[in-house]
């Protein structure tokens, strides 16, 4: 893949993993049902708030290795804005296993729609399957920053300069490697 192509698909991709924890905030705090209120709203809400904020540096990062790697090329400002965009984003999933798709966390939703029933089911089906949703877009998204980080790899290899030393040596022509070769020097 072309280095800018690669760069614009990261941003594409982050910017659907943006719109799948967007459903998933709508779906905690708008799909919430009237009656009852509990923690775990809460918990979600925030646990999203705080990846969109995150994940809205990494593509703003993404944003400026992209136009880093358009004409002119300004590979090391690239590499410095992908580092950033990659630190982001392993914060966003870090916190995404930790806060929204652990085992805890389902089992906590599971619970709470078997405990109260009628439309707590419902929201904790909708928010599970929300969630869920989101593992796919994630893994599209750490692929297209290990691909962007091939690509500045390739291109830092392709400008890279070998100096290589060879020791000629002495060569001798005519009479005097006759003389030699008698003497038994090659």
């Amino acid at each position: 893949m072309a280095l800018e192509a690669a760069f614009q698909e990261l941003w594409g991709r982050l910017q659907h993993l943006e719109e799948c924890l967007a459903a998933v905030h709508v779906t905690v705090v708008e799909d919430t049902p009237a009656r009852g209120e509990t923690v775990l709203v809460d918990q979600f809400d925030n646990a999203t708030l705080d990846m969109r904020g995150l994940l809205a540096e990494a593509i703003a990062a993404a944003e400026e290795a992209t136009q880093a790697v358009a004409h002119p090329l300004d590979l090391d400002r690239a590499r410095r804005a992908l580092a950033r965009c990659q630190e982001r984003f392993h914060r966003v999933a870090r916190r995404f296993a930790a806060d929204l798709i652990s085992y805890e966390r389902i089992a906590d939703l599971t619970s709470l729609g078997l405990e109260r029933r009628g439309g707590w089911r419902d929201w904790s089906r909708g928010v599970k399957e929300t969630i869920e949703g989101c593992r796919h877009p994630f893994d599209q998204a750490a692929d297209a920053l290990f691909e962007c980080w091939q690509e500045i790899g390739e291109r830092v290899g392709m400008t890279s300069v070998s100096v290589r030393t060879t020791n000629v040596g002495q060569q001798f022509s005519g009479a005097a490697a006759g003389e030699l070769a008698r003497e038994g020097i090659p």
